[in-house]
């Protein structure tokens, strides 16, 4: 009896510590800025090191330095450009000033394009998800994402041409509440030609198979999947966006298939194959 107990104690503890929130966040990308203050003057240098473009909210808690700011953000700036402005008769030097960015570029019109399916060939997955589903697929961002039931350690490929302009993969554990949102793996590929970045996620721990700036090709095996963030069980996440001036910055856009399959009419429960 009291090995059991024993085995018990084990088990409840590994359940609280796989179960515990990381203490850490992390970004799937930075950017470059710097600024001073001189004669009355502020500079600000703002850089793009991602191969897509971005867009860019210069803030600060003076009220008179935000309205200044708001003349001009968001700054865009398209792939790997930088750019240097001045403000002039910046009254008070000791400023903090923060610089929050998004994906894309609004500016951009979005060309829809027909995509693989995220996994290998002549491999067949089943939908565990649809389209706007109660559970997690209900907001703007996620309206038009679809779950595969890939399992741990499944080979995830890219669904077009691209560049790797996001990743994080540091995350190990996940959870079916929301509080464990913020924190899943995943990649995020920008398709140039049609404007629309691809979301992978919910990757296993170090499961990226890319890094950040990659130029990849569809087909390419990118990452392995996993169950870290908010999930109830093993999947990849898959998501369609197109960049909005909102706070998330992007927004689900439906999916369309090469086979011709529309992510739309897909529904848990139906099985698909890439070919």
């Amino acid at each position: 009896m009291k090995k059991i107990y024993v085995i018990i104690l084990i088990c409840s503890l590994i359940s609280c510590s796989s179960s515990k929130l990381p203490t850490e966040k992390y970004s799937q990308y930075t950017t470059n800025h710097s600024y001073n203050f001189e004669d009355n003057q502020l500079k600000v240098t703002l850089q793009n090191p991602l191969p897509c473009p971005i867009r860019i909210w210069i803030t600060s808690d003076q009220d008179y330095l935000q309205n200044k700011f708001n003349k001009l953000n968001p700054i865009e700036l398209n792939s790997k450009l930088d750019t240097v402005l001045v403000f002039q008769n910046i009254e008070n030097q000791n400023q903090i000033i923060n610089f929050p960015s998004r994906l894309g570029s609004v500016s951009k019109i979005i060309e829809p394009i027909q995509v693989e399916f995220p996994f290998v060939k002549n491999k067949e997955y089943k939908i565990i998800q649809g389209n706007n589903t109660n559970y997690t697929h209900n907001s703007k961002y996620s309206k038009f994402a679809i779950d595969f039931n890939l399992k741990t350690n499944d080979t995830i490929c890219s669904a077009t041409d691209g560049f790797v302009v996001g990743v994080i993969d540091a995350y190990e554990f996940g959870g079916k509440g929301s509080q464990w949102r913020p924190f899943s793996n995943f990649i995020t590929v920008y398709n140039s030609t049609s404007g629309i970045f691809f979301q992978y996620a919910h990757l296993v721990k170090n499961g990226s198979l890319v890094k950040l700036g990659d130029k990849i090709e569809a087909g390419q095996a990118i990452a392995l999947s996993g169950n870290t963030g908010q999930s109830d069980g093993e999947h990849l996440h898959f998501n369609c966006l197109k960049p909005v001036n909102t706070n998330a910055g992007l927004e689900s856009i439906p999916i369309e298939f090469v086979d011709g399959q529309s992510g739309i009419d897909l529904r848990k429960g139906d099985r698909v194959i890439q070919e």
